[in-house]
């Protein structure tokens, strides 16, 4: 599948508005966030078919939502309504329908207000992490820190944090 090939360090948010069947869940399943509408659907569909999961539906589907709905997902080819996709961790949110891209979009904004660089070297290293055993995904973690570390956003991070600090922080 197209999604094989994806070392993608930047956020990736995917707005459901409608049906994620087969390859559209194996799509959102890609995403960091999944913000669903209400009316959202998700469908292991290509089961019905005879048509496997060939674009990381079997991988990525167990990572969100545990082997046991994963399972029971893929085996059963179960239909589910946003509701449950958000009991089960695949929809981290759920909003009115036709809002889904809406919102999306604010997290992207509140996302891409933060200085990137740790942003990025944290995803990348939860993601190279994932799965291996805890002194490994350290190991990891560190090795790629160091690239935030070394950027130009350290400074004007710790300035604000710094500033932040003078106050009281507040919510923002």
């Amino acid at each position: 599948g197209y999604t094989r090939a994806t070392d993608i360090y930047k956020p990736v948010i995917c707005a459901i508005n409608g049906y994620a069947f087969a390859g559209g869940l194996e799509l959102a399943c890609l995403g960091d966030l999944r913000i669903a509408s209400e009316n959202a659907e998700f469908w292991v569909a290509c089961r019905r078919w005879n048509v496997p999961l060939v674009d990381g539906g079997t991988q990525r589907l167990p990572r969100i939502v545990g082997m046991g709905h994963a399972m029971d997902l893929i085996l059963r080819a179960r239909r589910i309504d946003a509701a449950e996709a958000y009991r089960m961790g695949l929809a981290n949110e759920v909003v009115a329908r036709g809002r889904a891209l809406e919102r999306s979009l604010e997290i992207a904004h509140e996302i891409a207000a933060y200085p990137q660089a740790a942003l990025r070297t944290d995803k990348q290293a939860a993601l190279m992490g994932s799965g291996r055993p805890l002194d490994e995904g350290l190991r990891i973690e560190c090795e790629v820190g160091q690239t935030a570390l070394a950027s130009r956003d350290l400074p004007e991070g710790l300035a604000a944090f710094a500033e932040k600090r003078a106050g009281n922080f507040v919510n923002d």
